[in-house]
């Protein structure tokens, strides 16, 4: 059973990069079809698709975060991550790493990832 562990800093001062691991276990992901993806909920908010790797080193990222985030991965270790830049309070969420057969980007619910983890929560805040 595939099983997916996101960790981060939790509190994060504006301005600053944010760096989280999503580190994978029980299987991997080394097929171009195959995606690692980071997804994030702000409070009273729906799931925001953020940036996604395949298997084929491919990345993705939502048009709106593009020019701050970035999305990388070591298949050494079975872990990717995410790096989000000049943070603001507006990223104050859970952010949680998925796993998935295809590109999701405008995601209803987790349960249209094959994989799913338990999320990290991270608060932007001096």
């Amino acid at each position: 059973q595939v099983q997916l562990q996101a960790s981060g800093p939790g509190l994060v001062t504006p301005s600053e990069t944010l760096s989280l691991t999503c580190t994978v276990s029980g299987g991997s992901c080394t097929t171009s079809y195959c995606y690692w993806s980071w997804v994030r909920q702000s409070p009273g908010k729906d799931l925001q698709w953020i940036a996604s790797i395949s298997g084929s080193d491919e990345t993705h990222y939502t048009p709106r975060l593009k020019d701050r985030t970035s999305i990388s991965k070591d298949p050494t270790k079975n872990q990717f991550t995410l790096q989000l830049s000049s943070v603001t309070p507006e990223d104050t969420a859970v952010y949680y790493c998925a796993q998935s057969i295809g590109l999701i980007t405008l995601p209803s619910n987790s349960q249209e990832y094959d994989y799913w983890g338990q999320g990290t929560q991270v608060t932007v805040s001096s």
